[in-house]
C-alpha cells in the first residue's frame, strides 16, 4: 500500500458491518493504513478466516473512556487519520436504555469530536434506517423521524449531536437491514426459522402481511458505500444541495424493496417449507399479549434447533438461532427510499435484490463455519 492512499481508522471494526468494510479496503489495497478498534477480541467476534488478515491491526479499547479515544487516534508519526468510520453501536436488541446511550449516542460524539480537534477529512457515522418509525413506505431522508425502538432512538440523537459539532468533516448513512455470509439478524432468524420448519415438517406461519417491509442491503454493497461515501465526500461532495443541510445524509438500501412476501418465496425456494401469513387481525390480537406468543414462538423452534445442533455433532453454533425477541416484532417494518444516495453520488448495487441464491449463499457460510445443522 502507497503512502499516499488514505489511512483509515475503523470503530467498531469487529462488527459485522465493519469487519467488512475492513476486508473491502484490505483486498482493494484502498488505504495506506487500516486500524481496527474494537471492545470485544477478535477471539470472541465469530470471524471467519477472510476477516482476519484485514483485521490484524487491531487494539482493543473501549471507546467510551477518553484516555482510549485518544489511543485509538494517535498515530505513530503524529499525523491524523484521514478517515474514520464509525461502525460501532449496540445492535442487540433487550438492552437497557443506559447501554443504547452510551453506545449509540454517547460514544459517537465523544468519538466525532476527537475527529473534529485532529482535522479527520471524513467521519462516516452508520445510523439506522428504523430512525423513521413504521407504517411510511419509501421512507426519504426528508420525512419526520419517529423512531419506537430505544436501539434507534439513542442513533438519532447522535445523529443531531454530532451535526453541532464546529469542524466535523461528518456524512450520516442510515442502512437498512444488512444481510450476507455470517450474518446473524432478520434475515439470518428467517432462514434459521426455515430449516426448523423443514425439520419438523410443518407450515410456517408468520405475523402480519406479506406486504409488510423489511428493506435489505447486502453486506458487500454496505461496505462499497460505506468507502463511497467517503472519496465522494473527500473528493468535493459534488451534487450535495444545501438546501438540504449543512450535514450529507443518506439511505442506504438495495434496489430490491425487499417484503415478507419475498422473504417467504425464497424461504419456499431454499427450504421444503410452505409459508402463512396470520393477517393483520391475528396479529393485532397476538400483540395484546406479544410476551406470550413469543414465548410460544421460541419454545417451538429452539429445542428443535438444539436436537439438530447435536445430532450434527455441533458444540459451538455460533450466533445464528431461530430465537426472536420482542423488538423484532415491534418494529418490524423498515422502508427506505435510497435514491439520493443513488443520484447525488452516483452509487450502483451489484447485488440490487434479496434473492433465494443469495439465501444459499449464507446457509453456504454458515457450513464453513460449522454453524449449521
Amino acid at each position: 500500500m502507497s503512502d499516499d492512499k488514505p489511512s483509515v481508522l475503523i470503530i467498531g471494526g469487529l462488527g459485522y458491518l465493519g469487519r467488512w468494510l475492513a476486508l473491502y479496503i484490505h483486498t482493494n489495497k484502498l488505504a495506506s493504513e487500516i486500524r481496527i478498534v474494537d471492545k470485544q477480541l477478535p477471539q470472541v467476534a465469530w470471524l471467519a478466516p477472510e476477516f482476519e488478515e484485514p483485521c490484524k491491526n487491531f487494539v482493543q479499547l473501549d471507546m467510551l473512556r477518553e484516555q482510549s479515544v485518544k489511543r485509538a487516534f494517535d498515530r505513530d508519526d503524529g499525523s491524523s487519520f484521514d478517515y474514520v468510520f464509525n461502525c460501532a453501536g449496540e445492535t442487540r436488541y433487550s438492552q437497557s436504555e443506559e447501554v443504547y446511550k452510551q453506545r449509540n449516542q454517547d460514544l459517537p460524539v465523544v468519538c466525532a469530536k476527537e475527529a473534529a480537534r485532529r482535522g479527520v477529512k471524513v467521519f462516516i457515522e452508520l445510523s439506522e434506517g428504523r430512525v423513521y418509525g413504521g407504517g411510511a413506505k419509501g421512507n426519504k431522508e426528508t420525512r419526520e423521524t419517529k423512531p419506537r425502538l430505544p436501539l434507534a432512538r439513542y442513533k438519532l440523537e447522535a445523529e443531531k449531536e454530532l451535526q453541532k459539532i464546529e469542524g466535523l468533516n461528518l456524512v450520516i448513512l442510515r442502512l437498512a437491514n444488512a444481510y450476507g455470509p455470517y450474518s446473524s439478524r432478520t434475515i439470518s432468524t428467517a432462514t434459521c426459522y426455515g430449516r426448523v420448519y423443514e425439520y419438523l415438517q410443518e407450515e410456517m406461519d408468520i405475523m402480519w402481511t406479506k406486504d409488510l417491509q423489511v428493506n435489505t442491503v447486502h453486506a458487500s454493497d454496505a461496505n462499497r458505500a460505506i468507502w463511497h461515501a467517503a472519496e465522494w465526500y473527500v473528493g468535493g461532495r459534488a451534487n450535495w444541495d444545501e438546501a438540504w443541510g449543512k450535514t450529507p445524509l443518506f439511505n442506504v438500501v438495495d434496489d430490491g424493496n425487499t417484503d415478507q412476501g419475498l422473504i417467504a418465496s425464497v424461504l419456499e425456494q431454499n427450504f421444503k417449507v410452505k409459508v402463512n401469513f396470520v393477517g393483520t387481525v391475528l396479529s393485532q390480537l397476538a400483540k395484546l399479549n406479544l410476551e406470550e406468543a413469543i414465548e410460544d414462538a421460541n419454545e417451538t423452534t429452539l429445542q428443535p434447533w438444539s436436537d439438530m445442533l447435536q445430532a450434527a455433532g455441533i458444540t459451538r453454533p455460533g450466533p445464528i438461532a431461530p430465537f426472536i425477541e420482542i423488538e423484532q416484532l415491534k418494529d418490524a417494518d423498515i422502508s427506505l427510499d435510497g435514491t439520493r444516495f443513488k443520484t447525488v453520488t452516483g452509487f450502483e448495487y451489484n447485488v440490487p435484490e434479496f434473492t433465494a441464491e443469495i439465501m444459499a449463499e449464507m446457509i453456504d457460510s454458515y457450513k464453513r463455519m460449522n454453524w449449521w445443522p
